[in-house]
């Protein structure tokens, strides 16, 4: 309970923080600046590829099983790899200085200086995650949320200029991720005890995470690449306000999996068997609920974004597609090394469905195509956990077998 209180206060205010930035943004921002600023952030999820996002997984499991001295060795690897993000950014940057997009070129020349250390000072939440110091990572969080928000806002209050805004989100965000990692080391300073494998753990987990990684960032992409910067403005502002919904829940399965790992397969069978249709349907709910109301909040709160009302309100059957992976990711998780490794690859098939409806869609659908190739790819996630769910209940029931004779 104590570990639920601070993960929703932490997601609470995380939750409220991008939501009034998002007004701000609404308000204050022409359409076009806002875009441009989406479409830099997508760009630079895709160049993290390169910073080993996989380490920091890696990094959890070692620190849960005691070997803390594989935390420093890791962000010293994820910097060196991260090197390569700066110098893709320099490129690109320079791609499109020579082709007279001076906006772009400086944008991504600006956010090259921030990549090695942007997304690799943040492992200190997986240390603490891996030690179940859940109460102290989401205070971190939260005060870095409030801080770096404050600051977007108080920008964005002063300037319509692009470039200040990346620099005051890539540098609050940089700065305050180096504070709390600095301030972990000393509150728990890690042990010597070193796991080999973590490393390359870390290295072989981020080459297979390159493919959601892409996906993750492929809508924006895909949409000022065809559509334009207003086209991704609208279309950011059609998902914001369904992330946020599922962001309120996202911490079930990081505390749901250990008290599923104590349960047997057909425990966990019968109670997915009530728990997935019940979320199901309590999705449905939520998100009928939303439609009613999108005109009103978008009225309310985005006025300048009333094209995003319908795009928000088709978005929304996503919700019904997710809940229910509150409880099956964790179920899937709590029994990994019953997985044949073979059924692990099915994971990359939602990506594989997005990527190809995306490209397929947005051209004659436009946002519509692309939210389409979303809830496709939403859907083929719940297929996919069905499938290898039942590969775990055949690999145990194989097991008993052979155990028995």
């Amino acid at each position: 309970m104590k570990g639920s209180f601070w993960l929703t206060a932490g997601n609470f205010v995380s939750s409220a923080g991008i939501f009034l930035s998002a007004i701000v943004f609404a308000n204050l921002i022409p359409k076009e600046v806002y875009g441009t600023y989406k479409y830099v952030l997508s760009m630079a999820g895709v160049l993290s590829i390169l910073s080993l996002s996989g380490m920091d997984s890696a990094v959890m499991h070692a620190v849960a099983r005691g070997y803390e001295g594989s935390f420093l060795p890791a962000i010293k690897s994820k910097i060196s790899w991260g090197l390569l993000s700066t110098l893709s950014s320099l490129g690109l940057g320079g791609y499109y200085y020579f082709n007279n997009n001076l906006t772009l070129a400086f944008s991504f020349f600006l956010i090259a200086t921030f990549l090695p250390f942007f997304n690799t000072l943040v492992i200190y939440n997986s240390f603490l995650q891996g030690k179940k110091r859940f109460d102290l990572l989401s205070k971190y969080k939260m005060i870095s949320q409030i801080i770096a928000v404050s600051l977007l806002i108080l920008v964005l209050f002063l300037t319509k200029n692009l470039f200040l805004i990346l620099f005051v989100y890539f540098a609050s965000w940089t700065i305050l991720r180096f504070v709390f990692l600095k301030k972990t080391i000393k509150k728990f300073p890690p042990n010597k005890e070193i796991d080999p494998e973590t490393i390359s753990y870390g290295k072989h987990s981020s080459l297979i995470d390159i493919i959601a990684t892409i996906t993750t960032s492929l809508d924006g992409l895909l949409i000022f690449h065809y559509l334009g910067p207003i086209e991704l403005a609208i279309y950011s502002f059609a998902l914001a306000p369904i992330l946020q919904i599922k962001g309120v829940l996202k911490n079930v399965p990081m505390l749901a999996t250990p008290k599923l790992a104590q349960k047997t397969t057909k425990e966990i069978n019968t109670l997915l068997k009530k728990r997935i249709i019940a979320l199901f349907f309590a999705g449905a709910v939520i998100a009928l609920v939303y439609t009613l109301f999108a005109p009103l909040i978008y009225k309310i709160f985005f006025p300048k974004y009333l094209d995003s009302v319908f795009f928000t309100q088709l978005f929304s059957l996503s919700v019904a597609l997710s809940l229910p992976m509150n409880i099956f990711g964790p179920a899937l998780t709590s029994k990994l090394t019953l997985t044949p490794k073979k059924s692990l690859y099915w994971w990359t098939i939602p990506s594989f469905v997005f990527i190809i409806f995306g490209f397929l869609l947005v051209k004659n659908l436009g946002v519509s195509g692309i939210i389409i190739a979303k809830l496709l790819s939403s859907l083929s996630v719940l297929l996919v956990s069905f499938f290898i769910w039942n590969s775990i209940k055949r690999e145990e029931l194989r097991r008993e077998t052979i155990t028995q004779t």
